[in-house]
């Protein structure tokens, strides 16, 4: 087979870009697992604070307005309580239980199959003028399944593209940035939306301790950034990915795996029953004096936000239940049981992970560093004249960057979130504003870094069409879609902040 993507494969000197992912990579893969590296935060977090404290420094909290004194961890006190909370700081992180209830019942939706048909049906059932769309849309919703869209969306849109004509390429372009730079949008209420709200309340706490931010509290962006991805990704895909790979000579041997009629039943009845269940929420969230609203007959704060995990929880279990049951998934009550075991099984790295990072968050709140950073960098910031929303964009652009060599979005946010969010908060920012804001420049980057394991896998389908394209072939189609989805996030991010707009129910940018 001919190579259709001559320009494209590098060759003679490399370009400044692939230079610097050259450096990006080997700076990467230097750093110790994600897990080693909380155990060394940690263990800088005691040192810093035994010197700090050594000195007498002292800060007066913004939220009880009391004069707080930094607390050395290498100490009578500190070593107290660093065995006596170890526990206590990992079963009582806020992630642990919202991610692994979501995960319990996403993971048995994905676990039946319902996800990954309700992809391919989307892609392969769009009219010839929507394919494109269809394939983003069916990425950027794909994180309701973590990972595995990376995996599913990528090919099935190469496939597509080739079968409709076009350059499978663009369709696997297409399908990998709505998946992997789209990873953070959504129109359901997703896994990572409790991970993230979990850290940033806890570290919120230090300020307030009644502040909570919730699973939804992004949910009104990130709705409309799917919108907003599909339309951008549509517009690279087409007016930019597309013209630059042109015709494409190759001939492979690629079939469509069809929607069988039985799948067809299962998502007909997954959508009844969800339907159903939405229904029966309605009934107990719409009417006036309804048990899940609040006293004053509220939804902002309620009960139904309260528990907006569990009742999301609930509903894909019903989904889940009903396509496990109509395509023989699910034989007998104990199947159910069975594959939430399975998709916990998928969880074991982030548990691991949570234990190292929770441990590095208590000591950081515990010997006061966080507020006192906070303080002191809010301080400078105001007397720069430097607390504008134009900031926070300057947090969105290093979190891009600082995405390039930290892979892992939870872990990021952990090592990211006890500086910035009480340091924002103390500029009168909503650490859910703070939230949406890295969310932003974590997701955007994610398919231009070396170091995502998955770009291996990807390539790898690439090769299926063009057997001689390399890192630098990938990297030079999924650029575009970093520069402009990072570009019209940041723009659609400041209007929305100007027009005063919510970022979720209740929800603003300032936090009064």
């Amino acid at each position: 087979m001919a190579n259709p993507l001559p320009d494209l494969a590098p060759q003679g000197k490399k370009s400044a870009f692939m230079r610097f992912l050259d450096v990006v990579e080997r700076v990467g893969n230097k750093l110790p697992h994600p897990f080693i590296l909380f155990v060394y935060l940690a263990l800088l977090v005691m040192v810093v604070s035994a010197v700090v404290s050594a000195f007498g420094v002292t800060v007066v909290h913004p939220g009880t307005q009391e004069e707080v004194a930094i607390k050395s961890l290498i100490s009578t006190e500190g070593l107290r309580y660093i065995i006596d909370s170890m526990l206590d700081n990992f079963t009582g992180f806020r992630p642990l239980g919202l991610v692994l209830a979501m995960m319990l019942g996403i993971g048995l939706a994905q676990q039946v199959g319902l996800v990954q048909t309700f992809m391919r049906k989307t892609i392969l059932n769009a009219p010839r003028s929507l394919v494109t769309y269809a394939v983003l849309f069916t990425g950027v919703i794909g994180n309701l399944a973590s990972d595995a869209a990376l995996v599913i969306v990528p090919p099935l849109a190469a496939m597509v593209f080739y079968a409709l004509g076009r350059h499978p390429l663009a369709g696997l372009a297409a399908g990998f940035a709505g998946a992997g730079a789209g990873f953070t949008a959504n129109i359901f209420i997703a896994g990572t939306d409790a991970l993230l709200s979990g850290i940033s309340t806890e570290v919120a706490q230090t300020i307030d301790p009644n502040l909570v931010v919730t699973p939804v509290d992004n949910w009104y962006f990130m709705s409309f950034s799917v919108l907003m991805l599909m339309v951008v990704g549509a517009f690279v895909t087409e007016k930019i990915i597309e013209p630059k790979l042109g015709k494409y000579e190759g001939n492979v041997d690629k079939g469509l795996e069809q929607i069988t009629e039985v799948e067809n039943r299962g998502l007909r009845n997954a959508l009844i029953a969800g339907l159903i269940y939405l229904g029966l929420v309605s009934l107990l969230v719409l009417p006036s004096g309804a048990p899940l609203r609040n006293e004053e007959g509220g939804l902002v704060p309620s009960p139904f936000l309260n528990g907006i995990v569990p009742i999301i929880f609930l509903f894909f279990v019903t989904v889940a239940v009903a396509y496990g049951v109509t395509v023989g998934k699910i034989k007998e009550s104990k199947d159910i049981p069975q594959y939430m075991g399975e998709a916990m099984k998928q969880m074991s790295g982030y548990i691991v992970l949570i234990f190292a990072a929770a441990q590095f968050i208590a000591y950081f709140n515990w010997s006061n560093l966080g507020i006192w950073i906070a303080v002191t960098s809010a301080e400078f910031l105001q007397s720069m004249n430097m607390t504008g929303v134009y900031v926070v964009v300057g947090f969105t652009l290093l979190t891009a960057l600082l995405n390039l060599f930290i892979f892992s979005g939870s872990a990021q946010w952990a090592l990211m979130a006890p500086i910035f969010v009480p340091m924002f908060m103390l500029l009168d920012y909503h650490p859910a504003f703070v939230q949406l804001a890295y969310r932003i420049g974590d997701s955007s980057t994610n398919i231009i870094t070396p170091l995502n394991p998955y770009i291996l896998v990807v390539l790898a389908f690439m090769r299926e069409y063009a057997p001689k394209a390399g890192f630098g072939t990938l990297f030079s189609l999924m650029l575009p879609y970093t520069l402009f989805f990072l570009g019209a996030w940041i723009v659609i991010f400041l209007i929305w902040s100007l027009l005063g707009l919510p970022i979720g129910p209740g929800v603003g940018m300032s936090l009064h």
